[in-house]
């Protein structure tokens, strides 16, 4: 396209002459006359107006009284010689040689006998994709001297191999371009060269990045470009070769890999200075430019006239003005004439015109900006329209334009009219006309070409940076004039962002309001929605191949998804389309976007159980979608339309919806500053077919039909339209059970439910990936600030030369890396977080949520919901809480609006029904980030749902897969109560939370029971994790980055545990002090397994290293957290102990003494430095209660090793814990052990540990004389232990 751009006409050559009427009384004859641009050059003749049109020498045009589309085409054919000798310059290509594959001699395609894999042309004229693992494939033409280059247009960005080989490069399924010798090139998503080893080369490539492959057989080069831009020589001094053995063109794709190949067939988007195409260009496309200009500024003289027009105001020294009203139809008509001629007579010629000077033309006379000369336009389009052969000329144009939409890159200097934009204002306008939009409907690359121009190509780290030049962060200390500039810059993207994102809802607007001319005739929105359908069934198709390129190709699908969201929030309507949407169900009137309408809401079940592809292998929440299809409730539940009044499941007292006097946050003042779109549609809810219509099989004939009339002669396009009756609206009941008031009556009309569900389901494919790595640059961005900082900060006390060499290069590298961060998240914040759409995304929340929570009182119907339906709402809700700038305060961000999701995750987050352990574990982390911040708890302090059933529901949660994130909720519910904790904490803990929690463990012994067992497990196998890594890195001298991070890791959750159990003894120490002594021996064996790895470390500055993660403070990490809480369970229990009424309780010290524990580590212990962490009044006295603990221990000990107790039997010591007697024996092996250590053991299985039989039985033995066993009872293993 760019290479016909010298036609694009922006003003008027100096010297144009105006065409004027003489004034003379009637009857006499009529001399048309001119006037120069300067003054006083006097009047001039018709000729030397044809003379400038043509663009022709001075008295070049004879004298004639008949001016007609002949004597145009003369005057037009007669400088065609001096085009041929232009062109002679191209005929020249020795060097090259095609071969024939059965097409032309002259066309370049993909030699399918050198194919190697399964790679397939998906798309004329060549769009080729991978569809095995690897495939590779050569050109059918071949180069041995001179300068060639071809194109590669990327479709998705994933591992791609362009490049050059040679004859006797042999491909496999695991080798291709660039894996040999004997061929070179070029991958961007690993950034590497190849020639039989990869070495690092060039940048990243996205979607839509144009890859020129250009060889240099004069200097023996081969050398790659990037949107036009040298990636540098990348091969030098290659092989020289031969006629019979030349450089062949040569791709490699991995599976799912698409790009599109231009060898010349039409022009390049970034030619390149003295490099020629395989394919040469026609010999008359200079001469079809000039016809084109010749039109160009035949409309600009015709448009002198008209005081509005751009060519006015130019031209405004003139003097008088007339138009050209008798000679436009002669002298447009002959150059069209003469244009279509030559596009027609040329081989090849059609496409290259198509997609090089028609769009070139069309984009010249509409304007890249505003105000666009859409008057113009509008004479052109009717002009091309009415010659045959048009249609498929348009129909190329389309796509072109399309084309453009997929590669323009952003530029900040075209700003706010950048990127897409031109394209999208010219084919929004063009579309405008009915003839125009039927011809795109009936083109075969109808869905293709909508996608292209929902396309937003997204930047890389090179484009970013020349978009961005300028960064800023809080805390900086770059130069003061950043931040401004930044600023300006990202307002200046912004603006360009919403233009373009404004264009995307228009043209989907147009697209929706289009009324396909077919039999039986079907109703707006239905073509809208057979592409969403088809779309959504492309992408699923992706996914589940799990190609590379899947993240990186979403551009459509966030752009689907913001329109929807525009629609559903912002509101649309439809232009001049009311009197034909009357008594379909289109609300007209209303301006109030579908999710911000207050009172009765609505939604039809059948959504759940449509039968196209967009929902077949969905999984459910009870399940897959054939688990139910055979249930005797399933017609029945997809006959229903559930309803319910909004904010019906919040109290009334704390109410907020869209119809009391306070707000919900997405309506407030504060946030509702978006204007209603112009071009939107505004539709109204109701009951559907929706997805359930299939998908509209294009018909082959439709396409290849004549469309000089666009409406005649349709008769077998395919309808998505079984129904021809008039919507009816719903039924007042909760549950509508007859269909025949809500569907059989319903017109196949897309509706606002319909959207919403596409919404969440584009969300769930496309958009929530997007989100996801926002957060992560977020995330990333301050642990670089982090980092950057505590450099600094080394780099002033450090005095040694080489440290503070070291340290700047690091400094270095963490600037580079923040930079990087700070421009990925400011365009992030650009293009996902703009004011209207955090509305939208509020609004849906609170839809989607209150549509669950009704559908969650039915077991049967809540079974039937798409998964993805929790997933996206989760997903949203956090994407918007995490927002950056934020959406509002956190204050208000639930209790004005979202109070029911604290319900909805408390109450499902562990609900049998929901069959996915993912999905729970999305609803538990939900429930795990909200408690962290103090205004989310206050929430959940004032939720009856989480008051009434999450304490015992974290309880029962505490498993193999669940307990990090039951332990963190906890623990924050607890924040502060412990011993010794951290003051970089806040002491916020939920007082409330804390008696609920004793409530639930005190009246459930069993549930209770089971949690400490795990509690012990878990802790157990977290310190021996710990405790082999730490020996690991000390044999190997050194800490390595994965291995800190590991052991960082189990530390900090050995540290959560350790406060877990703190927390159990402090609350509940009747559990450990009264009755059978087992979990107290349990506990005392943890307490002494850790204090002898973390006391006893040779090297402690080596430990705390260990676990230290980059950007932690070193008082965070070091020994203190994981000692802190076992001196809180030591004085928990020894102050339970001292205070307890009864008299028959465990003996602390007892079992210390009796496990050998040496009271040197409790000395260590209260040797230890806590003035660091030590907060207030109780501190003190509980390192008193220790050092009583210890000196009641040392006594102890000392008495055990005197021999008090007296002689004890060895051979009836216990084999497993070596301190009681083997009172207790198996059934029916017969093997015997301790009472504890049975009992123990049991929790965790039922079969016995010496011998694995399975155990029936226990029987507890009678004690002998001098044994310290007590009572004899058997034990069933059927029991309840």
């Amino acid at each position: 396209m760019e290479e016909d751009s010298n036609i694009r006409f922006t003003g008027i050559s100096s010297g144009l002459a105006v065409l004027l009427s003489d004034n003379k009384p009637k009857g006499s004859p009529q001399k048309s006359r001119l006037i120069s641009y300067c003054d006083g050059i006097g009047d001039h003749s018709v000729e030397q107006t044809l003379e400038h049109i043509f663009d022709l020498p001075h008295k070049s045009v004879r004298s004639t009284s008949l001016i007609d589309i002949n004597f145009i085409r003369s005057i037009s054919r007669s400088q065609i010689p001096r085009f041929q000798l232009e062109n002679a310059v191209d005929r020249h290509r020795d060097g090259l040689s095609i071969i024939n594959c059965g097409s032309s001699t002259s066309t370049v395609v993909i030699d399918s006998s050198s194919v190697c894999g399964d790679m397939k042309t998906i798309r004329n004229p060549l769009i080729v994709e991978s569809q095995t693992v690897f495939s590779s494939a050569r050109a059918n033409a071949c180069v041995w001297k001179g300068k060639w280059m071809y194109e590669v247009t990327l479709e998705t960005s994933g591992i791609q191999q362009l490049g050059w080989a040679i004859i006797p490069c042999s491909f496999t399924d695991q080798k291709g371009v660039g894996d040999s010798d004997d061929s070179y090139a070029y991958d961007g998503r690993r950034v590497n060269k190849w020639n039989k080893d990869p070495v690092s080369y060039g940048q990243s490539w996205v979607v839509g990045d144009v890859i020129g492959c250009c060889i240099d057989l004069d200097n023996d080069e081969i050398s790659f470009f990037r949107n036009g831009v040298s990636l540098g020589v990348a091969f030098d001094r290659i092989q020289k070769m031969n006629p019979e053995n030349g450089y062949y063109p040569a791709i490699s794709l991995s599976d799912g890999e698409c790009c599109d190949l231009n060898f010349g067939a039409r022009p390049f988007k970034y030619p390149i200075s003295g490099f020629l195409p395989f394919q040469a260009p026609p010999n008359s496309r200079d001469y079809a430019n000039y016809l084109l200009s010749c039109l160009t500024r035949l409309l600009e003289v015709q448009c002198l006239d008209k005081p509005g027009s751009a060519y006015f105001e130019k031209l405004r020294r003139l003097k008088r003005f007339a138009p050209l009203k008798e000679l436009f139809y002669p002298i447009s008509h002959g150059i069209m004439e003469e244009l279509f001629d030559v596009v027609n007579s040329s081989e090849g010629s059609f496409e290259y015109f198509a997609w090089g000077a028609i769009p070139s033309f069309f984009l010249g006379i509409f304007g890249v900006q505003e105000a666009h000369d859409c008057a113009s336009l509008d004479q052109v389009l009717e002009l091309f329209l009415e010659f045959p052969g048009s249609d498929s000329l348009l129909q190329h144009l389309i796509r072109a334009l399309s084309y453009g939409c997929k590669v323009a890159p952003l530029v900040l200097t075209e700003c706010p009219y950048s990127g897409s934009y031109p394209y999208l204002a010219l084919v929004c306008y063009i579309l405008r006309h009915r003839a125009m939009m039927v011809l795109w409907w009936k083109s075969p690359d109808f869905e293709f070409s909508f996608e292209g121009f929902l396309s937003l190509k997204r930047p890389n780290k090179q484009d970013l940076h020349c978009l961005i030049p300028s960064v800023w962060w809080p805390g900086s200390c770059e130069d003061v004039g950043c931040e401004s500039s930044m600023m300006l810059t990202m307002t200046a993207l912004s603006t360009a962002i919403d233009k373009i994102e404004e264009k995307h809802r228009e043209l989907c607007s147009l697209v929706i309001q289009f009324v396909p001319p077919a039999i039986p005739k079907e109703l707006p929105g239905s073509v809208f929605r057979a592409f969403l359908q088809g779309f959504i069934l492309k992408v699923r198709g992706i996914q589940n191949k799990m190609t590379t390129s899947v993240v990186s190709n979403n551009s459509v699908v966030v752009s689907l998804y913001t329109v929807i969201l525009h629609f559903l929030s912002e509101g649309f309507k439809v232009e001049g389309l009311s009197g034909s949407l009357k008594g379909i169900g289109l609300n007209l009137e209303s301006d109030v976007g579908f999710l911000h309408r207050a009172g009765k809401r609505r939604f039809p079940l059948e959504l759940f159980f449509v039968g196209d592809g967009n929902c077949a292998g969905v999984r459910r929440i009870g399940g897959g979608f054939s688990n139910h299809l055979f249930n005797s409730q399933f017609s029945e539940e997809k006959a229903k339309v559930v309803q319910w009044d909004e904010g019906g499941m919040d109290d009334d007292d704390t109410r907020i919806t869209h119809s009391t006097m306070k707000k919900p946050c997405c309506c407030s003042n504060s946030v509702n500053d978006v204007e209603t779109s112009k071009h939107g549609i505004m539709l109204t809810s109701g009951g559907f077919k929706g997805l359930c219509s299939p998908v509209p099989v294009r018909s082959t004939q439709v396409v290849a039909m004549n469309s000089s009339n666009p409406d005649a002669g349709i008769v077998d396009k395919p309808s998505t339209s079984n129904q021809s009756e008039a919507y009816s609206g719903c039924g007042s009941l909760q549950y509508s059970e007859s269909r025949t008031s809500f569907i059989e009556h319903t017109l196949d009309v897309l509706r606002e439910e319909e959207l919403l569900h596409t919404k969440l389901l584009l969300y769930h494919l496309g958009v929530a990936s997007n989100f996801r790595q926002a957060f992560y640059y977020m995330s990333h961005q301050s642990q670089s600030i982090s980092l950057l900082d505590d450099t600094d900060k080394q780099i002033r006390e450090k005095s040694c030369i080489e440290q503070v060499k070291r340290l700047k290069e690091a400094r270095n590298a963490y600037r580079e890396e923040l930079v990087d961060c700070v421009r990925q998240c400011a365009w992030y914040r650009i293009s996902l977080f703009s004011r209207w759409k955090q509305r939208g995304m509020y609004a849906t929340c609170m839809w989607v949520v209150e549509l669950l929570l009704v559908l969650s009182n039915s077991d049967t119907c809540f079974c039937y919901v798409p998964e993805f339906y929790l997933e996206s709402l989760v997903d949203t809700f956090h994407a918007l809480r995490k927002s950056d700038p934020p959406f509002v305060a956190s204050a208000i961000f639930l209790k004005q609006g979202l109070a029911s999701f604290v319900t909805f995750v408390v109450r499902h987050f562990n609900d049998p029904r929901i069959l996915s352990a993912d999905i729970k574990d999305l609803l538990l982390h939900s429930i795990s980030s909200l408690v962290q911040c103090k205004d989310y708890l206050i929430a959940f302090e004032n939720n009856k749902e989480a008051i009434h059933s999450l304490p015992k529901a974290l309880l029962l949660a505490f498993d193999n897969r669940s307990w990090i994130p039951v332990t963190n909720i906890i623990l924050r519910l607890c924040k502060g109560s412990g011993f010794g904790a951290s003051k970089h904490l806040e002491s916020s803990s939920s007082a409330h939370f804390q008696v609920l929690l004793r409530e639930a463990c005190c009246s459930d012994e069993t549930l209770f029971s089971s949690f400490l067992n795990r509690l012990f497990n878990t802790l157990s196998w977290t310190m021996t994790e710990f405790s082999v890594s730490i020996r690991e890195m000390q044999e190997n001298c050194q800490v390595g980055d994965l291995q800190q991070r590991r052991c960082g890791v189990v530390f900090d959750l050995s540290c959560s545990l350790a406060r877990l159990l703190e927390f159990c003894t402090r609350e509940i120490p009747q559990v450990f002090l009264l009755g059978p002594d087992m979990n107290l021996r349990r506990l005392i064996e943890l307490i002494i397994f850790i204090l002898n790895h973390i006391i006893s470390a040779s090297d402690a500055e080596f430990f705390d290293m260990s676990v230290r993660r980059p950007s932690q403070y070193q008082e965070k990490t070091n020994r203190t957290m994981i000692l802190a809480p076992l001196v809180g369970i030591i004085t928990s229990l020894m102050d339970a102990h001292s205070d307890s009424e009864h008299k028959d309780l465990n003996d602390v010290v007892g079992v210390f003494a009796n496990m050998d524990c040496p009271a040197t580590v409790f000395q260590c212990l209260l040797g230890y430095n806590w003035t660091t962490v030590l907060r207030g009044d109780a501190s003190p006295s509980k390192l008193r209660k220790l050092e009583e603990f210890s000196s009641n221990l040392r006594s102890r000990t000392e008495t055990i090793e005197h021999g008090v107790i007296g002689d004890y039997e060895e051979e009836n010591c216990c084999c497993i814990c070596y301190s009681c007697d083997s009172d207790s024996m198996f059934e029916p092996c017969h093997h015997m052990s301790c009472h504890g250590c049975i009992t123990r053991h049991l929790l965790n299985g039922q079969r016995c540990f010496f011998c694995n039989a399975v155990v029936t039985n226990v029987v507890k033995l009678k004690p002998r004389l001098g044994s310290r066993g007590v009572g004899a009872e058997p034990w069933s293993a059927n029991r309840d232990s």
